[in-house]
């Protein structure tokens, strides 16, 4: 079982909206499939099927937060070294074969946010950015192909912000 880094705010974050899924969002989709259930022959009810897959989803959302918490390990990003790309790190880099430059935090699970470029420190992206240092190439395999990158600024903003 690997275990998951995050901070001390992904991981409130991620109880909080396991927390609320449990005790708000299942009660809801048990009290329609109820009332569906209700309302007879179930093979030919489209409220009732909709109600069962929103249930079936809704619990494998449950099942996989609880995963996640469970597996979870407290990082501190404070305690990251600064010189080089970690948890917690903002990471500005430049793309070595379209000259673009891009900007990437990485967060622990549960704090990514792909449009604001938030990404899991255990994603391939961030996993090749890890541990480098400014100036250093970052070679990177993923399915569209090698990402070749050149770190040209680390910076950490805030310890808990990530």
């Amino acid at each position: 079982m690997d275990q998951i880094p995050m901070t001390r705010a992904g991981y409130e974050k991620l109880k909080a909206e396991l927390r609320h899924l449990e005790t708000v969002e299942l009660p809801k989709v048990l009290d329609r499939l109820a009332k569906a259930r209700e309302e007879g022959d179930l093979s030919e009810n489209a409220e009732y099927q909709f109600s069962q897959e929103a249930r079936l989803l809704l619990e494998a959302r449950i099942r996989d937060y609880r995963d996640r918490l469970a597996r979870a390990y407290l990082v501190d990003p404070a305690e990251m070294p600064r010189d080089q790309v970690a948890l917690g790190a903002t990471v500005r880099v430049k793309d070595l074969d379209t000259g673009e430059e891009e900007e990437f935090t990485l967060v622990g699970a549960g704090e990514d946010d792909p449009n604001a470029n938030r990404i899991v420190v255990t994603c391939p992206l961030a996993q090749g950015l890890v541990g480098k240092r400014v100036g250093q190439i970052a070679e990177i395999q993923v399915p569209a192909g090698l990402l070749r990158f050149e770190i040209l600024q680390i910076r950490y903003d805030s310890p808990e912000s990530s």
